[in-house]
């Protein structure tokens, strides 16, 4: 299953969609849909696979563990940026002042193997990009990396003892049997209307989703309507058991750096360039335009380690703007580069709904 999604993904997801100086966008995208509609065979074995699986953990002929740790797994069905890392910040934001968490990833693209708990002398390398963002903005919040999810939680469980775990990324991991389960899906990019490798961003099956606890619509526009948003819960056909919410991603006006900060409304007189290694940037860029910013946009595939070429190329720049995440990546290798911290924002009363089942969670694993 694994070797099969990695193959998949390094034909179609994966392509760089770096904006090439003498090759048009549109293009590489004209490409790259073209490629997906060719594999569609391939996806039909992608969905036959994923399907034979799922049934195999339902009949109990493929185990799922349960452990004595609380666990709360944050993931998605689809490949690709749905928020996450935020929705993980969101979860410590609110735990850390009483509860003791533990935060385990995969460490996606990290150069190193095996279990790894963070510390002061790791690297983004050692962790990858997200975890050391999580390590570096929450010091005292355990943050382990293992791409066996057993292991890392049995490893936390007699090592730190934490009151609760965070799985990132782990909703297609079945081996582990969580206790909460938040799926993540993104507004205009719903997992009802995708499709399985190649062809779309399925990793696994729709009705999967039965699973999850709460199903949070990330980056939805601030002005989305009720009637909307009732369309949409109407859509997801949700069970009795679970609870739709809706978020959008809030971003900071005050932009980050090692040396200083900058207000964001001072750079109107700037010539930017934003750098970004995410899957979907359309979201901070439309932020930016919205606040009347002219900047050229180097895009890159999420996760990208950027070449020594590369950053040769940002410090000819007069201001680079990035995410948190490429930042962790970057930092002290770019002159005069500043990041923009986004977080989760719930409509209505979204966040108190979450923040309740939350406590209700909490309350019989004190």
């Amino acid at each position: 299953m694994k070797i099969l999604t990695c193959i998949i993904s390094k034909i179609t997801y994966k392509i760089p969609i770096t904006y090439f100086k003498t090759v048009s966008k549109y293009y590489i995208f004209v490409l790259v849909s073209l490629l997906r509609k060719i594999a569609f065979p391939i996806s039909l074995i992608y969905a036959l696979v994923v399907y034979l699986r799922n049934k195999l953990f339902d009949f109990g002929i493929f185990t799922s563990k349960k452990f004595q740790t609380p666990i709360i797994c944050v993931g998605n069905l689809s490949v690709g940026g749905t928020g996450k890392t935020p929705m993980i910040e969101y979860l410590i934001d609110y735990f850390k002042e009483d509860i003791k968490v533990a935060v385990l990833s995969r460490g996606y693209k990290r150069k190193s193997i095996g279990h790894i708990f963070a510390s002061t002398e790791s690297t983004v390398e050692d962790l990858g990009d997200e975890p050391y963002q999580l390590h570096s903005k929450f010091p005292r919040v355990a943050v382990a990396v293992d791409a066996d999810r057993r292991n890392g939680i049995s490893k936390l469980e007699k090592e730190l003892k934490p009151d609760v775990i965070l799985l990132d990324d782990a909703f297609q991991h079945r081996k582990v049997n969580a206790d909460l389960n938040i799926l993540l899906t993104s507004y205009g990019h719903l997992y009802l209307d995708d499709w399985y490798l190649p062809t779309g961003n399925l990793r696994d099956s729709r009705s999967q989703a039965k699973r999850a606890n709460y199903i949070v619509v990330t980056k939805c526009p601030r002005g989305i309507s009720l009637n909307e948003r009732h369309l949409i819960k109407e859509r997801l056909a949700i069970k009795n058991y679970q609870k739709v919410l809706f978020s959008y991603l809030r971003y900071d006006n005050e932009l980050k750096s090692i040396e200083n900060n900058l207000s964001l409304s001072a750079l109107h007189d700037r010539s930017i360039t934003l750098v970004t290694g995410i899957a979907n940037p359309k979201p901070l860029v439309q932020y930016l335009e919205d606040e009347n910013l002219s900047f050229d946009h180097l895009a890159y595939k999420d996760h990208h380690f950027f070449t020594s070429r590369e950053i040769q190329e940002f410090n000819s720049k007069d201001l680079v703007l990035t995410t948190e995440k490429d930042y962790m990546r970057l930092q002290g290798k770019v002159k005069n580069m500043f990041y923009i911290r986004v977080s989760h924002a719930f409509l209505d009363d979204g966040g108190a709904v979450l923040k309740k089942g939350l406590d209700d969670f909490m309350k019989p694993n004190s």
